[in-house]
Order: C-alpha cells, then sequence, then structure tokens
C-alpha cells in the first residue's frame, strides 16, 4: 500500500481560492512577490494580485479594491503584509500589456 501525505495550502493558493470563489474570474493572477522585499526566504507575506472579471464592470477603482479586500480580509489581518492589486474587467484587459511590472523594495533581493 502506497502511502502519501497531503500538504496544507499555501497562502498563495488559499487566496487564489478565495478569488476565484468570490469573483469568478476571466483570468487571475495570485504572485507571490515576497522575494522581492527584506523578509526571510520562503516567506508569504507581499503578494500581486491580476484580476479580470465582468462583476467590475462599470465599478470604480476604489470599490474593486475594497471588495478584494474584502474577499481577502482574514489573510490581510494576519499573515499578508502587502497587496499590490490590479483590476480589471474584460475589456479592460484586453486593452492593457498585462500587469505593470512591481518594483524591487529597498532591501529585496529581486531574485
Amino acid at each position: 500500500m502506497s502511502t502519501f501525505q497531503i500538504l496544507p495550502m499555501t497562502i498563495q493558493e488559499e487566496m487564489t481560492q478565495a478569488l476565484s470563489a468570490a469573483f469568478e474570474p476571466s483570468f487571475l493572477s495570485v504572485e507571490n512577490e515576497s522575494h522581492r522585499h527584506n523578509v526571510p526566504p520562503g516567506s508569504e507575506t507581499h503578494f500581486k494580485v491580476t484580476l479580470v472579471s465582468e462583476s467590475f464592470v462599470q465599478v470604480r477603482s476604489v470599490k474593486r479594491h475594497q471588495a478584494v479586500y474584502g474577499a481577502l480580509a482574514g489573510w490581510l489581518a494576519g499573515p499578508v503584509h502587502a497587496l499590490a492589486l490590479h483590476t480589471y474587467t474584460a475589456q479592460e484587459w484586453a486593452a492593457v500589456d498585462g500587469s505593470p511590472a512591481s518594483p524591487d523594495c529597498r532591501g529585496g533581493t529581486g531574485k
């Protein structure tokens, strides 16, 4: 009989699931950018979210971000220190060339 170990989900995986359930996105990327900051290796504290959803049609950017913050409230109150948000409708997403690149933070390695 073979045995296997079920590993707990990462924060990145949990946030991806929560955003998928809340927004039914046509595109979703949750990137762990902790390595770009001055944090211990393996940290999950800094994330970049690119989210394309029709639920954002006729919704201003601030309200979009508030909705994402609401969906991720548990993580933002705990382990997640920073969250870069890029929210689009499908039409807006088609007009841009992907989400903007994130800069390295002071003391980050950028690797």
